[in-house]
Formats: C-alpha cells, sequence, structure tokens
C-alpha cells in the first residue's frame, strides 16, 4: 500500500538589535522592548490597516488615528516585555541558575504590574499576578521542546 509523507522544519526569525547600554539588565530589556514593541506595533498597523482597506476609503483622520494607536501599542507591549525581560534575568542573577522559575517569577511580576497599572483591585491583580506566570511558564516549557 502506498504512502506519503511530509517533513519540514519551522523556525523563527533571528532578529538581533544590539543597543550596549553598558549592563547586560538594560541591554536586555532595551531588546525585549524594541522586539516586542514592534511586533505589537506592526499587528495594530495590519488590523488598522485592514479595517481602512475594508472601508474603501482613507482620510487624513484615519491616517493619524492608526500612527497613534501603532505607537501606543508598541510602546505598551514594549514595556510589558521589558518589565518581564528585566524581572526574570533579574531572578536568574539573583538565583545563579536558568530555569522555569525565573520565568515564573517574571511573569507574575509583570501580571500583578500590568493589573495594578490598570487601576485593578487587589484581586484582579492577583489573578494578574497568577495568569503571568502561568503564561510565562508555560511559554518556557514549550521553548524547550524540540520537534
Amino acid at each position: 500500500m502506498p504512502h506519503s509523507s511530509i517533513s519540514g522544519s519551522v523556525s523563527s526569525p533571528k532578529v538581533d538589535v544590539v543597543i550596549d547600554m553598558g549592563n547586560p539588565l538594560l541591554n536586555l530589556t532595551v531588546d525585549g522592548f524594541l522586539k516586542i514593541g514592534a511586533v505589537a506595533a506592526t499587528r495594530a498597523l495590519a488590523e488598522d490597516t485592514y479595517h481602512i482597506v475594508r472601508k474603501g476609503s482613507v482620510s487624513s483622520s484615519d491616517f493619524e488615528k492608526t500612527l497613534k494607536k501603532t505607537f501606543k501599542e508598541g510602546a505598551y507591549w514594549g514595556a510589558i516585555a521589558g518589565v518581564y525581560v528585566g524581572t526574570e534575568y533579574g531572578v536568574q542573577r539573583i538565583r545563579g541558575t536558568r530555569d522555569w522559575k525565573n520565568a515564573t517569577f517574571g511573569g507574575a511580576v509583570t501580571g500583578a504590574l500590568v493589573s495594578a497599572a490598570s487601576n485593578e483591585k487587589a484581586d484582579k491583580i492577583v489573578i494578574g499576578a497568577i495568569t503571568g506566570a502561568a503564561i510565562a511558564t508555560a511559554a518556557e516549557f514549550i521553548s524547550g521542546w524540540s520537534f
């Protein structure tokens, strides 16, 4: 009986931006801010472009709104990434080891800070910390998988 198979590999794009701030913590934090901020800005730009194309016309108001949203999203998600990366690296330096626990702590701190900055109540801040820790830990486990 004939059979066929498909084989392939998926690799993520490698983007290196080197900005030497003179401190590894600052270097990683800025790197995280720039990379994730760029992804978030691109997503916001693509989303608004879709809506403008669907509408069929472009106005200067649409363009201004898109530009503001693009920069706002980039700065917001970039800041979140910077906090996470900086916290994870700081915990790694303090503990002297690189493992999933650093990601868990970094995610918890980041989730709590995002919730607190959104003027959430204490219960929501705790839920934000738990969610951040869970997502960061899962991402750390997944990044170790080989396919």
